[in-house]
């Protein structure tokens, strides 16, 4: 039997009314379905509270406010205290114009996800995307509901490593390499762009131009350049393979596109750590077959 995910939640203030609302409505049968346990900080609890979602679910758990260290525990729990205490993932719904967003337990709270492996969840579609990842990982019929966020040949995927991650990078495009060409359209960064065109000619590619468009390399704005991209609605997916050992001189940079990205809450999934994007494909494919079986 499969043991109930145990995931932290919170949501920026501005998304108490209606993105938490339209998103926990679009997400509750998955929710019931799995029976995840959702630790849940204070104000965002009161808010689903108040706005009458997830009734009489007893996979709520109320965790302090964050002005008494809400977020703190989470990112505790992500790093692991035992059995009991030792979450999944984390879904946090962010407003690009909080500043509570970048607190240092916030940023924590990221960093800790992506060294550990877990996903952390920061939009409404990336949610509806990863919980619906989850259901068929775990044998439930697709969603149709969700078929949106899976039409790949009318979007624009984003493929961007850090230099530490680059290897990994190539290596899981070599394995996913026949479900990423799927996408219309294929974006990366300098180096990261120019390696994946290197490896896709010795796959055999053979489509029109390159697999991948590359801009600028990101410490000469190419995060910027795919930002960009996303705020227009011309990017849909992010992929960013991130190493959060180093020091990183264009910082501001990166935290621009990934406050594009939640800019575009309801519309872009960002996926931050190779074993989270490896389960996506994974759940991904076997959607696929599962909706091609069902037609």
């Amino acid at each position: 039997m499969d043991v109930a995910l145990r995931v932290g939640f919170a949501a920026n203030v501005a998304h108490h009314q209606s993105v938490l609302r339209d998103c926990l409505s679009a997400c509750e049968q998955g929710v019931r379905e799995l029976g995840v346990q959702l630790r849940v900080v204070g104000r965002t609890y009161d808010a689903i509270a108040e706005a009458g979602l997830l009734q009489g679910y007893d996979g709520l758990h109320k965790y302090p406010y964050g002005r008494d260290g809400g977020l703190m525990r989470l990112v505790a729990e992500v790093v692991g205290l035992g059995p009991d205490r030792t979450l999944d993932g984390v879904i946090y719904l962010i407003d690009p114009v909080d500043p509570s967003s970048i607190f240092p337990e916030a940023l924590a709270l990221k960093r800790q996800c992506v060294i550990h492996g877990k996903p952390f969840v920061s939009t409404m579609a990336g949610l509806r995307d990863w919980l619906e990842m989850e259901r068929v990982t775990r044998g439930l019929a697709p969603d149709a509901q969700v078929d949106d966020l899976h039409q790949f040949e009318a979007q624009t995927l984003a493929l961007i490593a850090h230099d530490a991650l680059k290897p990994q990078m190539l290596a899981f495009v070599e394995r996913n390499f026949a479900l990423l060409s799927r996408f219309g359209q294929r974006v990366g960064t300098g180096t990261t762009g120019q390696q994946l065109n290197e490896l896709a000619r010795r796959l055999g590619w053979q489509g029109p131009g390159d697999w991948i468009q590359r801009f600028q390399s990101g410490p000469l704005g190419g995060d910027a350049q795919i930002a960009d991209l996303v705020l227009q609605g011309r990017c849909q997916r992010v992929i960013f393979f991130e190493d959060p050992h180093v020091a990183r001189q264009h910082e501001a940079d990166i935290q621009l596109l990934e406050r594009a990205v939640t800019t575009r809450t309801r519309s872009v999934v960002c996926t931050t750590s190779p074993p989270v994007a490896q389960r996506w494909c994974d759940a991904a494919q076997a959607r696929a077959r599962a909706r091609g079986a069902s037609h």
